[in-house]
């Protein structure tokens, strides 16, 4: 079962493809964190990457952006760390893509999907859980942008008008 809304945000300490380690601190200096369960070979998340790029520049004075990988890269050798960096580097991404290879953080979530997006507010509050939009095939057929509606909502102090949706991705590769 995934964080219920409104529960606090839970803690981790992980290694990042920048040779970094990041905690939710790290990230205090801006009033919203994203944190999205995220791989390299799933073709949900390669069909949002380009987006979740393009959100996380757009809100990046904001929000700040967290990707992790809790695959098992024993079965899924695209999921390893090193092809986590070279992913990361290729595509640019401009939040930290981080391993969670023991996968504890992944569970302590509840994750089950990637990508999934879990939406926290100043407080480090869960104000939105789900997927990034109601198309994951054709950005030019999206009709409801969940996450992006949910980060202007917490921004302005609000509710999202939609706070949970149903994570559309694969599974999530448990050991």
């Amino acid at each position: 079962m995934a964080l219920e809304l409104g529960k606090p945000m839970v803690e981790f300490h992980l290694p990042g493809v920048d040779g970094k380690t990041y905690s939710p601190a790290d990230f205090a200096d801006k009033p919203v964190l994203v944190v999205v369960f995220w791989c390299n070979h799933c073709p949900y998340v390669r069909a949002y990457e380009d987006r979740t790029i393009a959100l996380a520049k757009e809100f990046a004075d904001k929000v700040a952006f967290v990707a992790i990988n809790a695959n098992d890269a024993v079965k899924y050798p695209e999921d390893s760390f090193e092809k986590m960096q070279a992913r990361a580097q290729e595509k640019g991404y401009p939040f930290p893509y981080l391993h969670d290879e023991s996968q504890q953080v992944a569970r302590s979530y509840g994750a089950t999907r990637t990508p999934e997006f879990f939406v926290f507010d100043q407080n480090r509050v869960l104000r939105y859980h789900g997927r990034l939009d109601d198309n994951w095939e054709n950005p030019s057929e999206v009709k409801q942008q969940y996450l992006r509606d949910a980060l202007h909502a917490v921004l302005n102090g609000q509710e999202p008008p939609v706070a949970q949706t149903e994570p559309v991705g694969c599974t999530v590769k448990w050991k």
